[in-house]
């Protein structure tokens, strides 16, 4: 190992459960890099001290995962993105000073944009599930790409309200039971709860919903979630949590290394592999 090999790390608590390793370090050997990417377990009350001198820690930036997400932003300085959505998951350098963006919203477009070309034309009407920082990122992206109305569904509607006044009068507040309804109209559905993982409630509700609806389920274990058996079992277009995790890793990637590596059917049967093996 030369002096000059580039160290990045993803940070968490716990931290086993990350797949960011295996995605870059799969990356790193393609593209024939001196660098390793490694987990870093950081317990809360020890997060500030890592991050604020994680270039003595031997890093040139980092990845920043639950529940660490928030502190991140005020740590670094956040670009308009991180700041839009109120958390930061990539940390990097620029002219000394510790930088912070948030790539799970283009992680979110490109995944759509790779799986589902056309989603976003003519899309006027989508459904949000969820009001935490995945729906955050979500509502965030499809404003950027100038969806005219966005509901948001959450148990707890002051949540979702708070995404409203966030992000401004497209976004729309819905109660649980108006779900079904609002999908007659719909030419997205998104779920960014964890409603349908490995260990959590499933999501139950009727798909009753125009054919050409998209739907997105940003959870990843399991692979395929009832939400998404459901959406197929209708012929229904589908973008799947792994997928947008693998297209969030890119930008981090690019920010650290001047290298932007491509999301492939092998790297995606790398990680589903380990996925499978695992849940």
């Amino acid at each position: 190992m030369g002096k000059e090999q580039k160290a990045v790390c993803v940070i968490a608590w716990p931290a086993g459960h990350s797949r960011s390793p295996l995605i870059h370090n799969y990356w790193i050997k393609q593209h024939k890099l001196d660098a390793e990417y490694r987990r870093e377990a950081v317990p809360p009350d020890k997060f500030a001290e890592f991050v604020t001198h994680l270039h003595e820690h031997g890093y040139i930036g980092a990845n920043i995962t639950v529940p660490h997400k928030e502190p991140a932003l005020k740590l670094s300085e956040p670009d308009e993105r991180a700041r839009a959505v109120g958390a930061a998951n990539a940390l990097w350098y620029k002219d000394g000073r510790l930088r912070s963006t948030n790539t799970d919203v283009e992680g979110f477009l490109a995944n759509l944009d790779a799986v589902t070309p056309g989603w976003d034309r003519g899309l006027s009407t989508a459904v949000v599930l969820g009001a935490g920082g995945g729906a955050r990122a979500v509502v965030y992206a499809l404003v950027t790409r100038e969806v005219g109305r966005i509901y948001v569904i959450n148990r707890t509607k002051e949540k979702a309200q708070a995404l409203r006044n966030k992000f401004g009068s497209a976004v729309q507040v819905a109660g649980w039971d108006e779900t079904t309804g609002l999908l007659g109209d719909a030419g997205l559905l998104v779920n960014t709860t964890t409603l349908g993982m490995v260990g959590q409630p499933p999501l139950d509700f009727n798909l009753r919903c125009p054919a050409s609806m998209v739907v997105v389920d940003i959870v990843y274990a399991p692979l395929v979630t009832g939400l998404l058996a459901s959406a197929r079992a209708r012929g229904l277009r589908s973008a799947d949590g792994l997928g947008m995790l693998l297209h969030q890793a890119v930008r981090g990637f690019e920010l650290w290394f001047g290298i932007r590596p491509e999301v492939t059917p092998e790297l995606r049967a790398l990680v589903e592999a380990d996925l499978l093996k695992k849940t």
